[in-house]
């Protein structure tokens, strides 16, 4: 469905959204792709729909600085980057809370987040105060695509892949945000976007570090970090022994003597696979096993996905 962001149709857009549905809506940048943050299906739903080959960071939207900064740790430089340009077009990159409730997978097991409090109508603004887990949302595009800048644009590239797609006029910027990481000591600029570097700077008071080809990736618009274990990994394993912890995508047969065991879906899905993957080989990394081995799984659907992330984490790493 394609409608006018009206009352209803935002009233529908956050019924479908706690349903772990999709809903695309406009920016001042492009438009976006949203799921509940907190759902990990339906985030792993965002990747499927788009053909995203690998399974990089999202920003998570919030209605406003409070919203966002319940979710990371923010400092005294992210509080005076938010006074200064949100709502706008200015993503934040900072360290998980202990506590975060968004879903792994919107982080790429990594340990900080994206954050933003964009430019959007007031309608939409209060539906993003009805989610305080924060509304993932990539380019409501096919990955590798131009990004959508009307309704239209995302109706033609995603067709019925988005049950809902509200329509509230073309976007003023028209690109995306840009993205400065503060995870860290120094800030690193990982993205150009629509807000000029001059005008960050100026804020923080110091330059920004230009990181936007890193060997260490940590948001959109970057060939991602994967996530790799302390644990060795191994792939395409058919048996476990007791000393190892397994990880398979359906069938266990063979892996009974694992040390720890963790199927990733028991009813076949990729993509409840992909929402559970994370958080799995988190467990399996901090149990007591020597190493961990991996089940072959299939590369339909989202298992392409799936298969890139853990070919780069069973990848050694460099020093």
């Amino acid at each position: 469905m394609l409608l006018p962001e009206t009352p209803d149709s935002l009233t529908l857009a956050a019924d479908l959204l706690s349903a772990g549905k999709l809903v695309a809506f406009a920016t001042e940048t492009v438009y976006g792709l949203g799921a509940d943050a907190t759902q990990g299906q339906a985030v792993a739903s965002i990747y499927n729909a788009k053909g995203r080959p690998s399974f990089n960071p999202l920003i998570a939207h919030f209605a406003d600085a409070s919203s966002a900064f319940a979710v990371v740790k923010a400092d005294e430089r992210a509080t005076a980057l938010a006074a200064a340009f949100w709502p706008g077009p200015l993503t934040l990159v900072l360290s998980r809370t202990t506590d975060c409730p968004i879903s792994s997978l919107a982080s790429a097991g990594l340990s900080t987040q994206a954050v933003r409090v964009p430019l959007v109508t007031d309608g939409f603004r209060a539906l993003l105060r009805r989610f305080p887990g924060g509304i993932v949302a990539p380019s409501a595009n096919p990955s590798g695509y131009l990004s959508p800048t009307t309704a239209e644009h995302v109706a033609a590239g995603l067709g019925e892949a988005v049950p809902l797609i509200l329509d509230a006029g073309p976007c003023t910027a028209g690109l995306e945000s840009a993205v400065v990481d503060l995870s860290g000591p120094d800030p690193r600029l990982l993205r150009h976007g629509a807000l000029p570097v001059s005008s960050i700077e100026a804020v923080l008071r110091q330059p920004l570090t230009l990181d936007v080809d890193p060997a260490v990736k940590a948001s959109p618009g970057q060939m991602t970090q994967h996530y790799a274990p302390n644990k060795p990994l191994f792939l395409g394993a058919s048996r476990a022994n007791a000393d190892q912890a397994a990880l398979v995508f359906q069938n266990a047969t063979g892996f009974e003597d694992a040390s720890v065991l963790e199927i990733l879906s028991p009813s076949g899905s990729t993509i409840e696979a992909a929402a559970n993957l994370f958080s799995a080989l988190h467990r399996l990394d901090a149990s007591n096993a020597r190493s961990i081995v991996v089940s072959d799984i299939a590369s339909e659907g989202l298992g392409a996905a799936i298969n890139d992330r853990l070919r780069r984490a069973a990848a050694k790493r460099e020093d």
